[in-house]
């Protein structure tokens, strides 16, 4: 047996050499990639016109191939190009040569200011580039680099590609790529040196061509003409001091006051150090002929006053430090703190022992209690004023986050009716400081409607402003919360003493501002109620000044048609009561809402539907109609004294909607709420009732809702014609609604019915409302004002700038700012998206205005010079290199000249580095002409020529070399073309 499988165990494996290798199956799929893409063939394209790499649009593609289990990226750069007209021109392109040859002798787009780095080192339009798909690997040993070369020269070949790829090659850092083009015949073979040290013989322009000749190792005798591009360029660090205007805000005369409470109404704006940290001039001669220009080790004629060409780059402070975007900044984190206002100002600042806490807890009931002993002995001011003190002897007035000088100042500004205490009593300003002027209808000033935040004249602007300043300069959200608390002490102050609040429009709350803004707003109402109560004031109908109030329960159709009824809306509640007493009976019903006068009625509500007491005196008259008459007995028609309808403010809004919904659909449910929306329409009815004896339903009609009584001619038996009215279908349905509450209506005036605002309740409400914000709370609140002030600040500085670019910005920002904050919660991250955009355009200002002092835009006395510094300016600001008219000799050549001897002047020549130092004087002859500019940063150099390779007889092809020398580093670049015919 063992005989047997000895020969057997001999017989040697067979390989298979049809089966593909890892390195064929990569070639293979580098040559699907250039097919999907649909590289294959001969390109095509126009001639390149001047600056396109610059003004066109680049676009990539990526895809993922690998070699074995090494992955790589393969990217495909290119230029979007109008497709070319091909017809009569194919015959042409088989002896034409491939595109990327013809780009590298192009002179149209040298040193374009942004672009990959291969477009500037070699000029091409298209190219593909195999990198390692991780960051972190290199291919470094020089055989997998010859590996990937020829791999991609046979995917070239294979596939009949003319568009140039790449390898990248070491670090990714250093850029290193190595690359071939292939066309018909031709090839072109891309290579690159990168030193740290940089060999003396390639600092200067005769190194170089030396360099270049040798590479290309020409048989001919005379040698072809070498094309050169230069560029040399400067930077100016720097900035003398008195260039950069801003001053940052005198802190110690808004303490002091010196400058006045308006200080608080205002944000800052502009950065704090310079945003314009380098200018980067570059001096180009951009076609030079071979043995025009001297630039050896010993001289040079590279003289940047006399380069043809000059342009400018601006490097902008990474992050300049702006006033604006940190107000805006240190008040959006206020957001997210947590801590509540007795937490930030201490737990005891409201303990205080035994009787008086239960004064301050009962203070109020006390207030509604039926008592004989006088109101103002038990006010809640005195509570206030007591707990005040209570305050400050807890807290010492050291501790207290703001000092008296700071916090008068804001109080002061946020009211200016307590200015003049002394000279004409509260009362009479009070009338006329509750914003009665007519709101400025322009673009800016509507803004709130969108931002939702409030007008910017109104007083919760100008307290979220005085906050903001508040938590940035005078004690953060200490600070903040002690300016609140003595905000909430005022507006209880001055709903005590009936005192209207300043900087609010009258009526009710304006459902388009913020929820704070419309909770000053109500109490404001509420003020004003209770001030015309208490004051019992009567006047006459031509006294009554009319509120602007709206009517949701009625709609608008019926003030439309009624304009009687619209006027009559809106009269005060003092002109309701004949006295008193009789009023302040009412007032201590306290029934429901919903069930006021509807359960009364049902005693008498039927007697009076058969039998309308006629005799009745007829009370709470406003005037007489004057076009109708009563259809029964045939008396004219008075319009009544009604009720207005309760303000709300949004919350209430949502909450009342809320219990409305939770009736359900249930007929029991429909009706009570159908009960409860019709409390204003009750009240109206039985005004109306009690201003007409012996009305009917069809009377009220006609003057409430005058489209629910139809009228039509009709012939009577005696021929003649007559107008004969009826109530509407909707009010003929059984069990209607206004057929219901008519029949339970009594006549009552307007002055004996229960309220339909309860202003105390209300007025509660809102105080309790404002006591238990919290400072995050507040914050929310009125942030969409600080961004509201934020955008109009932007807008009058950049008014006075004209930047184009910065007016399509706020545009942006105003319609992105609309979109987020009318939400009631937004996102903290669309927030902060809104900030950054205003802090960008600060920023974009903050250049301009820097620019604009340096180039000295406003003291230029000519005008046609000012335009053009001025348009070089915005240039600046948005283009990422600008051209330089008349280079050194224009006018803002001129005064780059300046910039930089003045500069020259004050500081000394940094020395070169070792590598770039010559002889003595050999140094100070090469430098010598240059003396008013420091030595230049970076030299830049493209040498080009069409030279026939490798034999005198090949085809003349185009060959390029680059150059760059800056004091870190030093590149080639070299681009080398060979005829492939016979070799």
């Amino acid at each position: 047996m063992a005989a047997d499988s000895e020969p057997e165990s001999e017989v040697f494996e067979i390989t298979d050499f049809t089966t593909a290798s890892e390195w064929e199956r990569f070639i293979s799929k580098v040559e699907e990639v250039l097919n999907d893409w649909k590289l294959i063939g001969v390109s095509s394209g126009k001639p390149l016109e001047k600056g396109i790499y610059t003004t066109g649009t680049w676009e990539e593609k990526s895809d993922e191939i690998s070699f074995a289990d090494f992955k790589f990226s393969v990217t495909h750069h290119y230029l979007v190009q109008e497709p070319s007209d091909k017809d009569g021109k194919e015959e042409l392109a088989e002896d034409a040569l491939p595109l990327p040859m013809q780009d590298l002798l192009c002179m149209n787009n040298d040193f374009p200011p942004r672009a990959h780095c291969l477009v500037r080192w070699y000029g091409l339009r298209e190219f593909v580039v195999i990198a390692p798909a991780a960051n972190n690997e290199a291919v470094v040993s020089e055989s997998k680099c010859n590996l990937l070369l020829s791999s991609i020269s046979i995917a070239l070949g294979n596939t009949g590609c003319q568009v140039p790829l790449f390898v990248q090659i070491h670090q990714k850092w250093r850029r290193m790529y190595v690359g071939e083009c292939q066309g018909p015949g031709v090839r072109t073979d891309f290579e690159m040196v990168h030193l740290r040290k940089v060999p003396s013989q390639y600092t200067h322009l005769s190194g170089l061509l030396e360099i270049f000749k040798t590479k290309i190792g020409c048989p001919l005798t005379p040698l072809p003409p070498v094309s050169m591009a230069i560029r040399l360029t400067y930077v100016l660090q720097d900035w003398q001091q008195y260039f950069w205007p801003q001053q940052p805000p005198d802190i110690d005369a808004l303490v002091g006051g010196e400058v006045g409470g308006l200080e608080f109404g205002k944000l800052p704006f502009g950065a704090c150090e310079d945003p314009i940290s380098e200018l980067h001039l570059a001096t180009t001669w951009p076609h030079l002929a071979e043995g025009i220009i001297v630039d050896n080790d010993v001289y040079s004629d590279l003289d940047p006053m006399q380069a043809p060409q000059w342009s400018v780059r601006v490097r902008k402070a990474d992050n300049p430090q702006c006033l604006l975007g940190d107000f805006l900044t240190e008040f959006f984190k206020l957001c997210r703190r947590k801590e509540s206002t007795d937490e930030i100002l201490g737990r005891s600042a409201f303990e205080e022992e035994g009787k008086e806490v239960a004064d301050i807890t009962h203070a109020l009931s006390k207030l509604t209690e039926p008592a004989p002993v006088p109101i103002h002995k038990l006010s809640v001011t005195n509570m206030v004023h007591s707990a005040r003190k209570k305050i400050r002897k807890h807290r010492g007035v050291d501790e207290s986050p703001l000092n008296n000088d700071v916090l008068n100042t804001i109080l002061l500004f946020l009211f200016p009716d307590a200015a003049d205490k002394l000279a004409d009593g509260f009362e009479s300003r009070a009338n006329t400081s509750a914003g009665n002027n007519p709101p400025p209808e322009n673009e800016d000033y509507n803004l709130f409607s969108q931002f939702k935040s409030a007008p910017s004249d109104s007083l919760t602007y100008k307290l979220a402003l005085c906050l903001c300043m508040i938590n940035f300069y005078h004690g953060g959200v200490k600070g903040v919360a002690h300016l609140w608390q003595e905000f909430v002490l005022e507006m209880r102050y001055r709903w005590e003493n009936n005192y209207l609040i300043p900087g609010l429009a009258n009526g009710s709350p304006d459902l388009r501002c913020c929820l704070l803004h419309q909770k000053l707003q109500m109490l404001n109402c509420c003020i004003e109620r209770k001030k015309a109560r208490d004051e019992g004031k009567r006047g006459s109908v031509s006294d009554r000044s009319p509120g602007a109030s709206g009517d949701g329960a009625k709609g608008a159709e019926h003030s439309a048609d009624n304009p009687d009824k619209e006027k009559e809306f809106g009269k005060s509640w003092e002109s309701w009561s004949d006295s008193e007493d009789e009023f302040f009976e009412c007032l201590s019903d306290t029934e429901d809402l919903k069930g006021n006068g509807q359960e009364n009625g049902k005693k008498g509500g039927a007697k009076e539907g058969n039998k309308e007491p006629v005799n009745l005196k007829p009370e709470g008259r406003l005037h007489p109609h004057g076009k109708l008459m009563l259809l029964h007995p045939g008396e004219p028609l008075y319009v009544p004294i009604t009720q207005e309808p309760a303000p709300m403010t949004e919350d209430l809004l949502e909450e009342q909607s809320e219990v409305l919904a939770k009736l359900g659909t249930s007929a029991e449910g429909a009706h009570l709420r159908a009960r409860m929306q019709s409390a204003c329409l009750l009240s109206d009815m039985e005004s109306f009732k009690a201003a007409n004896p012996g009305c009917c339903l069809e009377d009220f009609v006609r003057w409430y809702s005058p489209r629910d009584y139809i009228e039509e001619e009709v012939v009577d038996e005696k021929g003649n014609k007559i107008i004969k009215g009826e109530l509407s279908a909707r009010m003929k349905i059984p069990s209607n609604m206004w057929v219901e509450a008519w029949e339970t209506a009594k006549p009552i005036p307007a002055r004996r019915q229960k309220r339909l605002f309860d202003d105390t309740r209300e007025a509660e409400k809102v105080l309790h409302y404002l006591a238990v914000q919290k400072p995050a709370d507040l914050a929310r609140h009125l942030l969409p004002c600080i961004i509201h002030a934020a955008v109009l600040k932007v807008k009058d500085e950049e008014a006075l700038e004209d930047i184009s670019s910065v007016k399509k910005i706020i545009k942006q920002i105003i319609s992105h700012s609309s979109k987020v904050l009318r939400f009631p919660n937004p996102e903290d991250k669309k927030l902060e998206e809104i900030i950054a955009q205003i802090m960008s355009v600060e920023a974009i200002i903050a250049r301009a205005r820097s620019l604009k002092a340096k180039f000295g835009v406003e003291k230029c006395e000519n005008e046609e010079e000012k335009e053009d510094l001025q348009r070089f300016v915005n240039c600046l600001l948005e283009q990422p290199e600008v051209s330089v008219v008349g280079a050194g000799r224009g006018p803002a050549g001129s005064i780059i000249h300046k910039l930089f001897v003045n500069a020259q002047r004050v500081s000394a020549v940094p020395p070169l580095e070792e590598e770039l130092r010559r002889s003595g004087c050999a140094e100070e002859r090469r430098q010598g002409v240059q003396s008013e500019f420091p030595p230049p940063t970076g030299r830049e150099v493209i040498l080009r020529s069409a030279v026939p390779r490798p034999a005198p007889y090949s085809k003349a092809l185009p060959q390029r070399m680059y150059s760059v020398l800056t004091r870190e580093d030093f590149r080639l670049a070299g681009a080398f073309s060979a005829d492939t015919t016979f070799f």
